[in-house]
């Protein structure tokens, strides 16, 4: 694919990891080549794609996958980035300082600068999900990069639940948010729920697409992994996939397969949708007052 003006095309790597990170940023590195080669323009890799799904457990001693921002996987790909001549979302297990870790994405422009770096906001703690013994939230807000292809805006998985981010990020100009992601089944579940759990997760950043007249890009891994001995594990639902702004998909993948996504974002689809559908001029700026609240008792809204 060769975009034309006002348009940029994106690449998403949905793969599958093994133990070796050092593997897993060769397999990564090779797969945003690839893309480059079909060609992508902006290349984004799933969350995390260092390591298998460490948060399956606590354990302190997996502090020691974490790594700095410049580090060995931004030394990796700013040369890809600049080789290729592409843009590369880099999702990274951030080592800020002693004891201070996030989970965390570095965009790196296609001359191999990295342009800045997103920390995910929103952390999870569920069931094989012990994020909050890992990741310290993020303390730089929600943000847009210019980057040599167009302003794109990151968010890492969790926070693809919540619209208070998306709006605010497609308010700084992002064209297209990327959410890296690592989401899946617990195996036991499946039957059950997995249909509706996976329905769900598409439907959400769908909305967010359409809410905001914006792309929207979800980027997954593939497979089952298990790192706690004697465990299930989880069983990551890939479906990567790419939304325009009325939340038409344009490019889905497999459940179970590694694929490259390509796809088009095009800045005069987002013009004509938003002034159809003027959702941003018609918000009500001025009566959202209560939104930063965590909830509102009765006796904070009664007049």
């Amino acid at each position: 694919m060769s975009a034309h003006p006002g348009t940029f095309a994106v690449g998403l790597v949905q793969i599958a990891l093994e133990a070796n990170p050092d593997a897993n940023l060769k397999h990564g590195a090779a797969k945003v080549e690839e893309a480059a080669k079909r060609g992508a323009q902006v290349v984004c890799l799933p969350e995390l794609f260092r390591s298998q799904y460490f948060c399956q457990k606590e354990d302190v001693a997996l502090f020691d996958l974490a790594e700095t921002i410049p580090g060995p996987s931004t030394d990796t790909l700013t040369a890809v980035a600049r080789k290729a001549g592409v843009v590369v979302v880099a999702p990274i297990f951030e080592k800020r300082a002693t004891g201070v870790y996030h989970n965390s994405a570095a965009v790196i422009d296609s001359d191999g600068t990295i342009l800045g770096i997103y920390r995910k906001m929103h952390i999870p703690d569920d069931p094989a999900f012990y994020e909050k013994f890992y990741f310290t939230p993020g303390d730089l807000g929600f943000k847009t990069f210019q980057t040599s292809k167009g302003n794109i805006g990151t968010l890492i998985c969790w926070d693809q639940w919540y619209p208070e981010g998306a709006r605010l990020t497609a308010l700084r100009g992002a064209s297209i948010l990327f959410y890296p992601t690592a989401i899946g089944w617990h195996p036991h579940e499946k039957a059950q729920y997995g249909k509706q759990q996976r329905d769900a997760w598409q439907t959400v950043q769908r909305g967010h697409a359409i809410a905001n007249g914006v792309y929207v890009a979800a980027v997954n891994r593939v497979g089952h992994e298990q790192t706690v001995e004697g465990g299930a594990g989880l069983e990551f639902w890939g479906t990567s996939f790419l939304a325009d702004p009325q939340g038409v998909i344009l490019a889905e993948a497999s459940i179970d397969r590694e694929e490259i996504l390509i796809g088009e974002v095009d800045l005069a689809r987002i013009e004509d949708v938003r002034r159809n559908w003027p959702f941003l001029r018609d918000r009500r700026v001025d009566a959202y007052h209560g939104i930063e609240q965590r909830f509102l008792d009765e006796d904070k809204w009664q007049q």
